[in-house]
């Protein structure tokens, strides 16, 4: 493993240059290395798409029968309404049919149904749903009820937002210039307010120095001198409680007491969805399949071109050679001898020992003496032992 880091996955210049081909190979693996880096950080960022949702408030009337009919028929029915509430996003056509689609209800953290008070009275006029930890998503909300008049009722819908929206103070609003949007985006807009306006203190930075808007906003005195002050630490705090919970989208709707076919009333509001790129990015990241595979091929790669690269060396030491033998023997000897000197650890002077002189003096003739007469002793040795001689 250690001799692979060593080497970079990159094959020699000298090897690109020969083979033009080679580069083009490597392009690819750069462009989804920063690919794969790119995905990684629009990760992070919450990425939503607008679209239409189609809301499709239908209902449909029965007179019921007459209780005066004959006795022993079918027993009569109380005239009757139906309304139902359901909806789909607008891009949902026949050829998204094989993709799964998302509940109505899913849509929305609650939704109300209001019905005229002076038909149905103060305590059954209304119908609620309230999403909880265990809601089962369904595709439409429908209620039922007596009743052989025209109805007028207001549907409230409250969707869920993810991360929550707020709707901020009227002078709060004023102040930074928008109406509602996440935590995060109120206290960036916060942020730019101060720059703008420069009212981050001078001397203790961790300060804001309030003007007259912000003093009204938070409810300080506007007239205080020195002018009040507020600590970064405490923005969000005092933020949280100038924001309110979004309004609902209201839908005044009249429920007919025509009898025959269904009617169908249709509206259409604007949703936040999550992007699906974002889900196949995920997907494509935590797939841990593909990321062993790419993992053995990275492996086989890195053992490829480290071969590559030192069959190119062994080319070029005979290359050399072939080229220029005396220079290259005496080049190559020269380098054996440092490696010798590194590795036995002997200590010498280069510029001495490249000179004819440091070879002409006495211990030349003692050295050479020495090494002839353990040759010989090496070789009567040698001798002797082959012969049996002791």
């Amino acid at each position: 493993r250690l001799r692979r880091l060593q080497h970079p996955r990159l094959l020699r210049r000298r090897l690109l240059d020969a083979a033009a081909e080679a580069e083009a190979a490597s392009r690819p693996s750069s462009v989804i290395l920063r690919k794969k880096l790119a995905i990684q950080e629009a990760q992070k960022k919450p990425q939503k798409l607008r679209r239409k949702l189609r809301i499709l408030i239908s209902n449909q009337f029965n007179p019921g029968t007459d209780p005066s009919a004959e006795p022993g028929g079918p027993e009569p029915v109380v005239p009757n309404w139906e309304v139902r509430v359901e909806g789909r996003l607008v891009e949902d056509g026949a050829g998204d049919s094989a993709k799964a689609k998302r509940k109505f209800s899913s849509y929305f953290k609650s939704l109300v149904i209001e019905l005229d008070k002076t038909l149905y009275g103060p305590d059954n006029h209304l119908v609620e749903w309230h999403r909880s930890p265990n809601t089962q998503e369904t595709d439409g909300f429908q209620v039922k009820r007596p009743g052989d008049k025209p109805v007028k009722c207001t549907v409230l819908l409250m969707l869920d937002q993810q991360p929550p929206q707020f709707r901020l103070q009227p002078q709060l609003s004023r102040l930074l210039g928008i109406q509602s949007g996440t935590k995060a985006q109120i206290l960036l807009a916060f942020w730019h307010y101060v720059k703008t306006k420069r009212l981050q203190d001078p001397q203790e930075r961790s300060y804001i120095v309030c003007d007259t808007g912000m003093a009204e906003a938070f409810r300080l005195d506007p007239q205080q001198q020195p002018p009040p002050r507020l600590r970064f630490a405490d923005v969000p705090q005092r933020l949280h409680q100038l924001l309110l919970p979004p309004d609902p989208i209201v839908i005044n709707h009249l429920i007919s007491n025509e009898p025959g076919a269904k009617k169908t009333a249709c509206y259409e509001i604007e949703v936040e969805v999550d992007d699906p790129y974002k889900q196949m990015a995920h997907s494509f990241l935590v797939n841990t399949s593909s990321a062993q595979e790419l993992a053995i091929i990275d492996a086989k790669l890195f053992d490829t071109i480290e071969q590559i690269n030192q069959m190119a060396q062994h080319r070029d030491f005979f290359n050399q050679f072939t080229e220029d033998p005396r220079q290259f023997i005496t080049s190559w000897l020269v380098s054996q001898k440092q490696d010798l000197k590194t590795m036995t650890d002997l200590v010498g002077n280069p510029e001495e020992e490249r000179r004819a002189e440091f070879y002409q003096d006495s211990w030349l003739h003692e050295a050479a003496t020495r090494y002839f007469s353990s040759k010989v002793t090496q070789r009567r040795q040698e001798l002797e032992h082959a012969l049996g001689i002791h």
